[in-house]
């Protein structure tokens, strides 16, 4: 119920202003990546101007994960290294858990009468 409120609240006006925002820049622009020769028809291309406000705004989505991803590498392989040693740990509470309960088995066999 909560999940279908935040998409009402949240992902339904977005989605309007993306739609308005695409309807309002349709007209082709050219973006040129020459600086010295902007008619160079190589380095430049045509296109909505929506569309690029689409993939610079895709772009920085990216750039960002990326960012945060590279800024949160101490905290995963603390996790990893953390991870491995609990394991070790625990691997180490079992086999001192069965060799108690070989000890006291022993003792049980081995008891006087």
């Amino acid at each position: 119920m909560l999940k279908k409120i935040v998409n009402l609240v949240v992902l339904v006006p977005i989605g309007i202003v993306l739609i308005v925002l695409s309807v309002a820049n349709r007209q082709p622009v050219r973006m040129a990546l020459n600086p010295f020769r902007p008619e160079d028809s190589l380095l430049s291309m045509t296109a909505p101007f929506f569309v690029f406000l689409f993939l610079a705004l895709l772009l920085g989505m990216i750039i960002g994960a990326v960012a945060t991803w590279v800024s949160q590498h101490k905290y995963r392989k603390r996790a990893r290294v953390e991870a491995t040693e609990a394991v070790k740990w625990q691997t180490e509470a079992d086999k001192q858990k069965t060799r108690a309960e070989t000890l006291a088995a022993q003792s049980l066999l081995s008891a006087p009468k």
